[in-house]
Parts: structure tokens; sequence; C-alpha cells
């Protein structure tokens, strides 16, 4: 069982500038502060969450925020895991296994930025691992050989995630989502929902998708996205055509999914809070509010 920080108090103020979505953290913005702020109500945590992931170990919900981990277990209650780190970016390569990116908070020992990091225990601990100093990658995906893709202002591929090769994409993308075989990458842009075949190498526009602002992959050919007005969209034929499902009514910060019991689990955070579908998108249930 990996070690949750004790909850204190939630901080009345920070010095934190207000994050908007798009832009996200920079290297100028102050750094996240030293104490977690996961509320004790049971609500969402006030830290703008930066990506989510479903751990495959448990199914815990795992949220990226700009103070550190958040894991959201069956009880649906916020608990801090590890240190405090800005998690920009943010992917999983197995259970309790997971890749990063960001700045690190005022007490923790890693380089600013912190380049590409490793946890192997759940994010109790982090190890860097490449680009220490140079690299903020604010999209983050696993592919499937084992390498990771990510994006710096920069798109960079790694193979051993340690050197780094640089490649093109046609615009600027908010996510990249690598499919679990790495058979395919989509990234959510401000052009439309581009897809690439070849781990990021090479990317073409995916016809009739909508502008969808966070997407992931549940296995190689479910697909689940939202686009800024909440609206939630799935895919069962790897990206190749889209279905509109649930709306959520909030703009999307991130999104997760996975296959259970003959469906597709889907979680959300938004403006609103997070929420949760065991339906593929047709209902959800709000977890935390915000």
């Amino acid at each position: 069982m990996r070690a949750l920080r004790p909850i204190p108090p939630v901080v009345a103020a920070t010095a934190m500038s207000v994050i908007t979505l798009l832009a996200g953290c920079s290297a100028s913005d102050p750094a996240p502060a030293a104490g977690s702020t996961v509320s004790q109500n049971g609500g969402l945590p006030p830290a703008h969450v930066h990506a989510l992931a479903i751990d495959p170990r448990d199914g815990a919900l795992l949220l990226a925020t700009h103070e550190g981990l958040v894991e959201v277990g069956e009880d649906a209650r916020p608990a801090a895991v590890g240190p405090v780190i800005d998690l920009m970016g943010f992917t999983l390569t197995g259970p309790d296994h997971y890749l990063a990116s960001g700045h690190p908070g005022l007490r923790t020992d890693l380089p600013n930025p912190v380049g590409l990091i490793e946890t192997t225990d759940g994010g109790e601990t982090w190890t860097p691992l490449s680009r220490a100093g140079e690299s903020d990658f604010h999209a983050l995906t696993a592919l499937g050989d084992g390498g990771v893709l990510g994006y710096d202002g920069a798109l960079r591929r790694s193979s051993d995630n340690r050197t780094w090769e640089q490649l093109d994409i046609p615009a600027e993308p908010h996510t990249i989502a690598a499919a679990p075989d790495g058979s395919a990458v989509l990234a959510t842009t401000s052009e439309g929902v581009l897809r690439s075949p070849d781990g990021g190498a090479t990317w073409a526009p995916v016809d009739g998708a909508p502008l969808l602002q966070v997407v992931t992959w549940a296995d190689v050919g479910t697909a689940a996205g939202v686009d800024a007005a909440g609206t939630v969209w799935t895919s069962t034929d790897a990206a190749g055509t889209w279905q509109r499902a649930a709306d959520l009514g909030a703009a999307p910060h991130a999104v997760a999914a996975v296959p259970v019991d003959g469906a597709v689990r889907i979680a959300v955070v938004t403006d609103a809070g997070l929420a949760e579908s065991l339906d593929s998108g047709g209902t959800f249930t709000t977890l935390l509010a915000s």
C-alpha cells in the first residue's frame, strides 16, 4: 500500500496566479506550495488538475495536479500521495509505475524543470530520468514499445526515456494520447484532432472528429474525449468515427478511460468537479464537486 500524506486544513490563499486550461503552468509561474491543498470536505482539490489516469493495480483515480499527485479510491475521498510537484505532464506505464514532468515544490529536491521523472512506487518517490533542467512536458504519453512522447514547446520522442529525437507536428497539442499498444497516437489541437500511426513521426487530421479538448484511449480500438463545452464523445473504431455521449455541461481539464465489464469506464475532471461513467459515457456520477 502506498503511503498517503496526512491531509492538512485547506490552504486559504496561495501566491499562485489563476491557471487557465489552455495556457497551463510555465517556468515563470510560482512554484507549488510546500503543503498539500487537498480539501477535507471531500471536494475536488483546489489545485489545478493537469492530467487524470486510472491505476490498473486497484482502479484508483489518479489526479496529477499543480501541487502533486492525488489519489481517489473507492470511497471517493481524495488523498495526497508523495512529494509536492507541479505535475504538468503525467502518464501510466503500469501498476504503480508512472512518468511525469513539471516543476518541483519549494522543498522538493528535484531540478527545475524536472524533465522526465519516474516513480515505481505509486508516486511516493520520483527519480529524474532525462532532460532535467530542460523540459517541462505539458503533454506526455507512454508508447506501447516502452518509449514516451512529450511536448515541451517541441514534440520529442524517446525509446529509452533518456535519449530524445525531435519530431514535427502541424499544431500545438493540448493533450496527446497513445493507444495501449502504441499503434496510434491522438493529439487535440485548436485546429482539430490529429492522428499519428507511427509514434508521432507523421500526423494527419481525423476527418469528421469533434473539436475535442482532451482525449484518451481505453484500449486499442476505443477512445474517449471531451469537447470544450463538456460533451463526451467516444469511438469504437480507433478514432475513425465518433459518437456523442453525455453532456457534462462544464469545460474539461482531463479524461481517463479503461474497459470494464463489457463497457468503458470514463472519468472526467471539469470545472464542475470529478465525474465518472461506468456505461461508456451514457451517464455520469459526480464523485467530487469543485
